[in-house]
């Protein structure tokens, strides 16, 4: 059976009510185009593209843009050799990508931070899940230090930053993907769901690890976890990427990660 990328934009959209201002499109190819393959990613990389190819798919579904800002907008790159060069290969390969960005977040529960706890194996321990954020609490006798080893482990990832009390006791904890570790979101949270520690993709610096700095000066024990954007996403696309396999099981769907985007050194 052929499918169309309409037909499979159609099948992630279903149910889902985006709001008027939403970055989720149809950012290069052709909604008509048949699908020959359907790579997933948490953006669409040089890399992601250059696997795209090889496995001859021509519909890539990414949670972020190609092109470096949030609304894919392109006129100020038209003379920049690096997106001429990227924009050129997708054209030539006839790629069609999708932004998936507000769908899966309106997924109930929202499929990212479903992705992640999975991924952390931590599904046993979620005791409530709030827009923003999923409210865990943890098996008794766990540092923070401990649950950044565990994050480092399961994620696959070599490093993590960490603020606060590094050998407090940790029980409970929220979890945030992406750029929802600003401290409008984690303080009141930390306040009225009285936790002991943040777990979050990114944020402001000036913000949330401060007011963790802050807290641990006064007494308090608390503590932050940032692991990086992608590092807090990619699991919920690799989520995704299994149950469009299962419902398209005449199509080659392949989730295609990339490495954490800075280097320690």
């Amino acid at each position: 059976m052929d499918f169309t990328v309409q037909d499979i934009v159609l099948h992630l959209t279903d149910n889902i009510e985006l709001p008027e201002n939403t970055v989720d499109q149809l950012i290069t190819g052709s909604l008509t185009h048949r699908v020959t393959g359907i790579i997933i990613a948490f953006m669409p990389t040089q890399h992601v593209i250059e696997q795209a190819i090889k496995h001859g798919a021509n519909l890539i579904i990414a949670h972020e843009s190609p092109f470096y800002n949030h609304h894919s907008h392109t006129d100020w790159l038209a003379s920049d050799p690096v997106y001429v060069h990227k924009r050129k290969m997708i054209d030539e390969a006839s790629i069609s990508i999708y932004r998936c960005h507000d769908i899966i977040h309106r997924f109930k529960p929202d499929g990212i931070t479903e992705g992640l706890i999975e991924a952390l194996r931590w599904s046993p321990y979620v005791e409530q899940r709030l827009p923003e954020a999923d409210i865990l609490s943890l098996p008794e006798g766990q540092t923070a230090q401990a649950v950044a080893q565990h994050v480092k482990s399961f994620l696959g990832i070599d490093y993590v930053r960490v603020a606060g009390d590094v050998e407090m006791i940790c029980q409970r904890v929220a979890v945030l993907v992406g750029f929802r570790g600003n401290g409008n979101v984690t303080i009141p949270l930390i306040q009225h769901q009285q936790l002991d520690l943040i777990i979050a993709g990114e944020g402001f610096e000036w913000e949330t690890p401060e007011y963790i700095r802050d807290a641990v000066q006064q007494g308090q024990s608390k503590a932050l976890i940032m692991m990086g954007h992608a590092e807090s996403e990619a699991s919920g696309m690799k989520l995704l990427s299994d149950t469009l396999a299962a419902h398209f099981p005449e199509l080659s769907v392949r989730f295609v990660g990339e490495k954490p985007v800075y280097t320690v050194i």
